[in-house]
């Protein structure tokens, strides 16, 4: 959704963004506030519901084709994850975190 430059960032510096930095690299459709947040949900869904079934499956259906494979990357992904869990690396990740220090990475790399 957001380019390869841009995925890399999210990915290698774990920041957190703001609804409006997501809006703007196009990671949400629109910001609401929270107590908005179910009448806007219920306005997009009346408004799909107001067409044709069939163009809506047949559209889902296309988006799902078009990004289907990446299932199976996202799993090996969360796979890998998993293992990653395990790790003494990961455990100083928590440990500094509760300590309310900088993680010492480096030790445990191979």
């Amino acid at each position: 959704m957001v380019g390869e430059k841009k995925a890399r960032e999210i990915w290698y510096l774990c920041r957190r963004y703001t609804a409006s930095e997501a809006l703007a690299m196009g990671l949400v459709n629109t910001v609401v506030a929270d107590d908005q947040l179910d009448a806007e949900v219920q306005r997009w869904a009346d408004e799909i519901a107001e067409k044709s079934p069939t163009a809506i499956a047949i559209a889902k259906r296309s988006f799902n084709m078009d990004t289907a494979h990446q299932a199976g990357i996202a799993g090996m992904g969360m796979y890998a994850l998993k293992l990653y869990y395990d790790t003494e690396e990961s455990q100083e990740g928590v440990r500094a975190f509760n300590e309310k220090r900088k993680p010492e990475f480096r030790k445990y790399a191979k």
